[in-house]
């Protein structure tokens, strides 16, 4: 079973996508230059608005979860696994983490990808608030 999910989000002046090993999108509208691992902000969805049949899949132990950030014509994808574990109930914070660490929050672990992984091009587009970014979220089972 392969679901599709598509909702938009905004840059910002203070992304600074350089964590290591998370990447977030937050509905929040403002971000401090701390939040290192956020990437889009003003996003229209959070966790807990995720699509309950995609929620259903993301908790499967075998299911492939892929976060795609596209803006300017340019595309940045980061994969991971779901989890049982996984609540998805977070109303702002939605972060893909390369670690098996589960919260609220978490939307993948074990990804290939964090928000240090964006290409200096898509992060000049991402740090401008005059950005939108079309978020697809993408779970296989």
């Amino acid at each position: 079973m392969r679901l599709v999910e598509t909702f938009r989000a905004l840059g910002h002046p203070n992304i600074r996508a350089s964590h290591a090993t998370t990447l977030m999108v937050t509905r929040e509208p403002e971000l401090t230059p701390r939040g290192d691992c956020v990437v889009a902000v003003s996003a229209e969805k959070g966790p807990r608005d995720i699509d309950s049949r995609a929620k259903e899949a993301i908790r499967s132990p075998d299911a492939r979860v892929s976060l795609i950030l596209e803006a300017g014509g340019l595309a940045f994808e980061a994969a991971g696994r779901g989890d049982p574990g996984l609540t998805l109930n977070h109303p702002t914070d939605m972060v893909a983490r390369r670690s098996r660490y589960v919260c609220d929050r978490t939307l993948m672990i074990g990804a290939d990808k964090a928000a240090r992984d964006i290409e200096p091009n898509l992060l000049r587009l991402l740090q401008s608030s005059a950005c939108i970014v079309k978020i697809t979220l993408v779970v296989e089972t």
